[in-house]
């Protein structure tokens, strides 16, 4: 592998270092297109927390974001899928 693989796998795995965003992966998972609104209150935290948390996420290219008028649903992208996998088949 080159130095450049080590860069994505870092931004990758810094995108998940986080127990709330891997309860966020995991509602996503579960029920596909939430706003932070809806993660917010499904993981019982405010609004900012689960806004950075998603936003961290969106950075890492785990989640996307789609514009609907004026809501922001999000979804697991097929990477967020394969590294909540990952961490599932850990335990």
């Amino acid at each position: 592998m080159n130095r450049r693989h080590y860069r994505v796998y870092e931004k990758i795995a810094k995108g998940f270092a986080s127990h709330r965003r891997i309860e966020i992966l995991d509602a996503l998972e579960r029920t596909p297109n939430l706003t932070v609104f809806d993660i917010a209150e499904i993981l019982g935290i405010n609004f900012r927390t689960a806004s950075e948390h998603t936003r961290k996420l969106v950075a890492a290219e785990l989640v996307t974001k789609q514009y609907q008028g004026q809501a922001v649903h999000h979804r697991l992208t097929p990477l967020g899928a394969t590294v909540l996998k990952f961490l599932k088949s850990l335990g």
